[in-house]
């Protein structure tokens, strides 16, 4: 069986790699947080064997990745990931002027200061109760319940919880209802830090494929039937990364089957209103059965510093969510909901300004894309990101490359589990056109790097979140 280490190298990228290239690959991995900090690595011995490579060729990757802070090293006693100590310097390429790509996320809405000051009269009108609220604001409840009413979904205040963003409703549910040493069922790729939250709350994880053009909604409905995951975890709109929406019939499909199996679906639709072109109006999940909890959230749409999300559930499971609550937090703060309030009430006009944003964005990297010789971008109808095909599997190479050219882009096995889609990159379309077109001349000088074999420096490089 191979090693941890091995799993996420993939065999094939790195049996005939130099010892720089090695360190360069786990250093890779370190960074985008699939080895841990702590985590013992394989001894050179035990790894020259996997890999059939010289023990002199892994004993020089460790001594590189040491060098850098990456790993610790104590005779007789193994190899273990570690980080750079915080007092060395950062390599110059990470620096003010870095382009950071691993943030799919625009700037505020220009509406967002009037929603602001409109929203001052509707907080101070709060001030004599006690500013504690674990389910959220009636108001801001009711404007979510009829949000999703006006989409299909009818809906009670009542079922709506309001949270600090989607993945704090995402582990709110988790810690709710989750069950340690139980199955979830996950889109791959996905997003990342929801893969994180899941295996903080004790799940394994169970891989469905998505591409740009679709799920394979058969291998989800034979894997719910036969494994019987606990939960099921899906972004079904403007799908993160690769931008694709699931058809109203596999909804139903899926729906169904999820609840014949016993699974219980977790809905996330912080990408739902993030509609370029897709010409066509799904039905929510949330329609489809009350073992669909749906997460959502403001942030995409108006602005990742408005930490406001929300939660609909079944009335059984919201009062299941609130009872776990108070020991996390006790409530969102009460101003963001009131400024939600004014944004959702004028939901047609955000909706249009972000739709003229994600355009321009999408314009910008698929010129870029477009000069290259060998990727490949399909068309985005919407969502954050254009889920590129490398033609090579080069991800996690370019990815560094393009540090050193003051370029922060995670790699596409960063969105899964076990090291895989090399072949692939997710660039966001939320930049603005003059950004996006800086990023991608610094992404091209990148891939004129890896296709000439030009090794990037080994530097120092931050651990970023993916958003």
């Amino acid at each position: 069986m191979s090693s941890r280490l091995v799993t996420l190298l993939g065999v094939q990228s790195a049996a005939g790699a130099s010892a720089a290239s090695l360190a360069d690959q786990i250093r890779a991995l370190v960074l985008d947080g699939r080895l841990t900090v702590g985590e013992r690595l394989p001894s050179e011995r035990a790894l020259a064997l996997e890999l059939r490579r010289s023990r002199s060729t892994i004993t020089h990757a460790y001594d590189l990745l040491a060098e850098g802070g990456y790993v610790h090293r104590v005779h007789g006693g193994g190899t273990g990931v570690t980080l750079p100590h915080q007092r060395r310097a950062p390599a110059p390429a990470v620096d003010a002027d870095s382009i950071d790509m691993s943030v799919a996320s625009m700037g505020s809405t220009p509406g967002l200061y009037d929603a602001t000051v409109r929203a001052l009269p509707r907080l101070a009108g709060l001030r004599g109760t006690s500013g504690y609220s674990l389910q959220g604001l009636p108001d801001f409840r009711d404007a979510v319940a009829r949000r999703f009413t006006e989409r299909g979904a009818p809906t009670s205040p009542d079922e709506i919880v309001i949270t600090a963003g989607a993945m704090h409703a995402l582990n709110l549910v988790l810690s709710a209802i989750g069950r340690r040493g139980e199955r979830a069922l996950i889109e791959q790729p996905t997003f990342p830090h929801a893969i994180e939250a899941l295996q903080r709350h004790g799940y394994r994880m169970l891989p469905t494929p998505v591409d740009v053009d679709g799920w394979d909604a058969e291998h989800v409905t034979d894997t719910l039937l036969s494994a019987r995951p606990d939960l099921a975890y899906l972004i079904p709109d403007f799908h993160n990364p690769t931008g694709a929406s699931l058809p109203d019939g596999s909804r139903s499909v899926i729906a169904a089957t999820a609840r014949s199996a016993g699974t219980r679906i977790i809905v996330d639709e912080t990408t739902a209103e993030l509609d370029i072109d897709r010409g066509w109006t799904p039905v929510p999940f949330g329609a489809l059965g009350p073992h669909v909890i749906t997460i959502g959230s403001l942030s995409k749409l108006a602005w990742g510093g408005l930490r406001l999300g929300w939660i609909r559930a079944e009335r059984a499971t919201v009062d299941r969510i609130l009872a776990t609550r108070a020991s996390y937090d006790l409530g969102t703060a009460f101003l963001e909901q009131c400024i939600a309030v004014e944004l959702l009430d004028d939901l047609p006009e955000l909706a249009a300004q972000v739709r003229t944003r994600l355009s321009a964005g999408r314009e910008a990297i698929a010129a870029g894309i477009a000069a290259l010789d060998g990727a490949t971008m399909s068309h985005v109808p919407g969502g954050l990101s254009a889920w590129i095909d490398l033609g090579a599997p080069i991800s996690t190479e370019l990815s560094l490359a393009a540090r050193s050219h003051g370029l922060i882009l995670p790699p596409g096995p960063r969105f899964a589990t076990g090291g895989v889609l090399e072949r692939r990159m997710r660039i966001p379309i939320t930049h603005d056109p003059e950004t996006a077109t800086e990023a991608m001349q610094r992404f091209a000088r990148a891939w004129q790097d890896v296709r000439h074999g030009a090794t990037p420096p080994v530097g120092v490089y931050p651990r970023t979140a993916v958003i």
